[in-house]
């Protein structure tokens, strides 16, 4: 296994960015993470989205503990979006290496701009 990076700095600085992002935010991180890894670390698209994944769960774990501790947190109103979004997992993983590298940054993009609307109008 090849390392994906020169030096560390690129590689701690994309996951100091997807860590605060995702903790100010509540998530997105992977947004941030996903350009940061290809344009700062040299990896290509697909295993840039993979590696996002992996790094981004336990950032959500560790923000979901601070939520929970400072009591922002509903775990029961929370458990139906955990089991929906397991089975969305399940499903995405498996057709990840089906869909084409430009069918996967058409989705990524419009996910994106999704979330820029939602945000301004919402």
């Amino acid at each position: 296994m090849e390392p994906f990076h020169k030096s560390w700095l690129p590689a701690a600085a994309a996951g100091g960015a997807a860590g605060l992002v995702n903790g100010f935010f509540g998530g997105g991180g992977g947004m941030v993470l996903v350009p940061l890894l290809m344009s700062r670390c040299g990896l290509e698209r697909r295993k840039a989205f993979a590696c996002s994944v992996a790094i981004i769960f336990p950032l959500c774990a560790l923000s979901a503990v601070i939520y929970y501790s400072r009591g922002n947190l509903d775990l029961l109103a929370a458990l139906p979006y955990l089991a929906g979004g397991l089975i969305g997992g399940l499903i995405g993983g498996k057709l990840f290496k089906k869909v084409s590298v430009t069918w996967l940054k058409r989705v990524f993009a419009l996910l994106i701009l999704y979330g820029a609307w939602t945000s301004l109008t919402g």
